[in-house]
């Protein structure tokens, strides 16, 4: 692969950090990812972000731009992004005009930079937002910011120039980014916790001007197999549009959550298991949990009274719990937890156990039960108030006390939790009971 290093005469910034990355390439050294490949270096005249078509001179399969960040709020940042302009072309390039990214090599930079930043320094992506946007070779931004006191500061320079050297494209999962300000701070850090690579990103502002042309070329130009949405980023208006909008374009949308429990899984083990959980319920919603390995996804039932009864108990620990196991959660607006799941077949009985498990223990800590052979019986004593009136007690600071197990007195009449409780009993069947205790 070739890949070409440009920094430009006019900016500080991206000649400090070009200088620093020659020096480490000028000592004896073992060889960085990045000599792989075919490296070459340019450095131009007028500023980067009026660039466009600079790769009809550069024979290169990636440009990496090397530059200055400037912020109207300055505060020292270490920042990647790709080029292109959503809207109006204020900064350089053509209006709605985005270029092509490389979001493995964006993704794999901003880690960099967040392990070698100097001390004082933020990592972030920034949106996209400023030129150029007329290139057809992939191209990526790598700035120190905010002011000159960072665009001269070695410690910075080095930490951005260790970065690019040691980076190399990976198994990350191309996406494509909606809202969130110009740092995209859930994106950073979904990039930072997970295989999600980004990128192009378009700031909240932006979102009201999308169009199904903008997210298309959005996609086509990051390579990009899903969407994120920070949904508390944008308004309720302006998402329930652009949610129109990106169902219009076929594109999935990964929650944070999928991203983070995505592990290695592959994307076509992904596309696997939405058409498995598609015929299971279709239209559900799809939600990761634990690291699903990479195989023939199969669905796996949870008996249904079992899954109401440890809900009843404790929905978050179930949910906590479910972090820990490698499936698919299936949901419905109506309905957040489906009692079908989907695991993948080698690990088929394992997942089934461990769901079982997670169920079984939940209702023993919460409820008092008793268990017989292969039947947990649970048996509930709840608060009668109907029992309460009838030996005269009025509603009021009487009944929570009751209802917490204390004894009250009305007059000489001594009232315990017993006499006013009415009691009930749900028995599920587990075969192989034993073994889930």
């Amino acid at each position: 692969m070739k890949i070409s290093l440009v920094s430009s005469r006019q900016d500080p910034g991206g000649s400090t950090i070009h200088g620093a990355l020659l020096g480490f390439l000028s000592k004896p050294h073992q060889p960085y990812a990045l000599e792989k490949h075919e490296l070459s270096h340019c450095h131009v005249r007028d500023r980067l972000i009026y660039q466009d078509n600079i790769d009809r001179e550069l024979d290169s399969d990636l440009i990496i731009f090397l530059s200055r960040h400037s912020s109207v709020n300055p505060v020292p940042v270490l920042t990647v992004h790709v080029t292109g302009n959503i809207t109006t072309a204020d900064f350089g390039g053509s209006e709605r005009v985005l270029a092509f990214a490389a979001p493995s090599w964006m993704h794999a930079i901003l880690r960099g930079l967040h392990a070698h930043r100097p001390e004082g320094y933020r990592v972030a992506y920034e949106v996209t937002h400023h030129g150029p946007s007329d290139l057809a070779t992939p191209s990526l931004f790598v700035e120190v910011g905010s002011t000159e006191k960072e665009w001269r500061d070695e410690a910075a320079a080095i930490a951005v120039a260790q970065s690019v050297l040691t980076a190399d494209s990976d198994r990350s999962i191309p996406l494509i980014g909606f809202g969130g300000t110009h740092y995209a701070a859930r994106q950073t850090h979904i990039s930072l916790n997970s295989r999600g690579a980004f990128g192009h990103i378009a700031h909240s502002r932006e979102v009201p001007s999308l169009d199904t042309g903008m997210i298309r070329q959005m996609q086509e130009k990051t390579g990009a197999v899903a969407a994120y949405v920070d949904r508390k980023a944008i308004p309720g208006k302006d998402l329930a549009n652009l949610d129109a909008l990106i169902r219009s374009c076929n594109l999935p949308v990964l929650s944070e959550g999928d991203l983070i429990h995505f592990g290695d899984l592959s994307w076509n083990t992904y596309q696997a298991i939405l058409s498995l959980a598609d015929q299971i319920l279709p239209g559900c919603r799809v939600a990761m949990h634990g690291q699903c390995p990479d195989g023939k996804p199969v669905r796996t039932d949870l008996d249904q009274v079992l899954l109401e009864e440890a809900l009843r108990c404790n929905t978050r620990e179930f949910l906590e719990g479910l972090d820990t196991i490698p499936l698919a959660r299936l949901s419905t607006g109506k309905k957040p937890i489906w009692p079908s799941f989907i695991t993948i077949e080698e690990i088929h009985r394992i997942v089934l156990h461990d769901l079982i498990s997670l169920c079984v223990n939940i209702i023993r800590r919460g409820e008092s039960t008793f268990v017989v052979g292969d039947h947990l019986t649970i048996n509930r004593r709840r608060f009668d108030p109907e029992r309460a009136r009838d030996l005269g007690l009025p509603p009021g600071p009487l009944y929570s006390q009751l209802k917490n197990g204390s004894t009250v007195c009305i007059g000489d009449l001594e009232i315990t939790p017993e006499m006013v409780q009415t009691s009930s009993e749900t028995t599920i069947h587990i075969p192989g009971l034993e073994k889930y205790l």
